[in-house]
């Protein structure tokens, strides 16, 4: 039987839990994952994951923070000034918003303080700095 190596694409289930079990994410109401492997476009843990795995194949993977959304960093943090903001705006903690770049690319962040003149926005993954557990399951290898 064949085993998932580097730069198959395969069709993986999967869900994903912080460390106090709290599901963030999972694919089982809906269709598996296609990815191909070895394009970056998954974090390091969960690749690292699936290579080896035979079809219809279950598993549980611990991925620490270095190998998921990385640690959180401090430079990712911003003060701005209330005034710079839409009027309309009552800013919360943990309100998501974004900017875009002079190359019409998005930014995503979150609201991590708000203060009577400015707030601190947090540019980080929503994840960083967590330990991240799935369970995975090797539905296709294409």
């Amino acid at each position: 039987m064949s085993q998932v190596k580097e730069n198959d694409t395969v069709r993986v289930h999967y869900t994903g839990k912080l460390s106090n079990g709290q599901v963030f994410d999972s694919s089982l109401e809906r269709e598996p994952l296609e990815i191909t492997l070895g394009q970056g476009m998954l974090i390091p843990g969960f690749e690292k994951g699936v290579i080896d795995m035979k079809v219809n194949e279950k598993k549980t993977v611990n991925i620490p923070a270095e190998e998921a959304y990385g640690d959180v960093q401090k430079e990712l943090f911003h003060e701005v000034k209330k005034d710079q903001l839409p009027q309309e705006m009552t800013p919360e903690v943990g309100m998501g918003l974004a900017s875009k770049n002079p190359d019409g690319s998005e930014v995503q962040f979150r609201v991590a303080e708000v203060h009577d003149e400015h707030i601190v926005i947090d540019a980080n993954h929503p994840l960083a700095g967590q330990d991240l557990t799935f369970e995975l399951e090797l539905v296709e290898i294409k």
